[in-house]
């Protein structure tokens, strides 16, 4: 059995600028997507994207990212709390971020990056896909520092004790995130992806790979307090994970058929 070791979720502060572990895994976060994504570019001179093209679609990937996860957060989450005060909306500062609002405001800013490029939103798509999961692993080790969206109780070997929350062991669920929806998941895209697919395989591999590890890894994940359980015993997680799974399915159906 393990304690948490408390980290200080201010990395370095200076008057009243503060620099927190989980903002600088956001960076990290994305610039281990940066540095990836021109490897590949670099390995594949002539493919469609060249350096500038990465660079411009990593502005408006991050503005995907924190637009649609605070919005997804707001109307998946906690939609009748904000309504009653809908400034704090805007609070970014406060966390709260949700990964499925922030994929699909990802997936608005690729469309329209491949519509003013005049390049089908499939290559784009296919070619992100493999690097988002660096991002998520850096999310979900802050998650870890902060001692935030701790585990169910349990009693296994390598249970966890989280002295701000209680004094119950708990599953370490963020390093289980860590390790399947990043670690594993970047593992297995880009070897899939390192040869040529047909246009959507990658990106349905994607939605079909996050979404069975999420819905995996939430079994051992504590329930947001505020919502609890929910049909059939399963976490709003799991429920936001299964359209993943099924769409996964049938993007990389379509693409192999349509492939032939």
């Amino acid at each position: 059995m393990f304690v948490h070791p408390g980290f200080d979720p201010i990395v370095y502060s200076l008057g009243p600028i503060a620099i927190r572990w989980y903002g600088l895994m956001y960076v990290v976060g994305f610039a281990l997507v940066w540095w990836f994504g021109r490897s590949r570019v670099r390995a594949n001179p002539n493919g469609i994207w060249k350096q500038q093209d990465l660079d411009d679609v990593m502005f408006y990937g991050i503005l995907g990212v924190i637009l649609g996860g605070r919005m997804g957060y707001v109307l998946f989450y906690k939609f009748s709390d904000y309504v009653q005060v809908p400034w704090k909306i805007f609070y970014v500062w406060e966390g709260s971020m949700s990964f499925h609002g922030g994929l699909l405001g990802v997936i608005v800013a690729l469309a329209w990056f491949a519509r003013s490029r005049k390049q089908h939103w499939l290559d784009m798509t296919d070619f992100m896909a493999p690097l988002v999961p660096l991002g998520l692993a850096a999310g979900r080790l802050g998650n870890f520092i902060n001692a935030e969206l701790w585990g169910r109780p349990t009693d296994v070997a390598w249970a966890m004790i989280f002295p701000l929350v209680d004094k119950q062991p708990r599953h370490p669920s963020q390093l289980y995130q860590f390790a399947l929806e990043g670690v594993l998941l970047f593992a297995i895209l880009w070897w899939f992806s390192a040869k040529s697919r047909p246009r959507g395989a990658v990106s349905g591999l994607f939605l079909l790979g996050y979404g069975m590890f999420r819905f995996i890894a939430e079994y051992a994940r504590e329930p947001d307090s505020f919502l609890g359980l929910l049909a059939m015993g399963w976490s709003m997680g799991q429920w936001l994970s299964l359209p993943m799974i099924l769409i996964g399915i049938a993007m990389m159906a379509w693409a192999y058929r349509k492939g032939k």
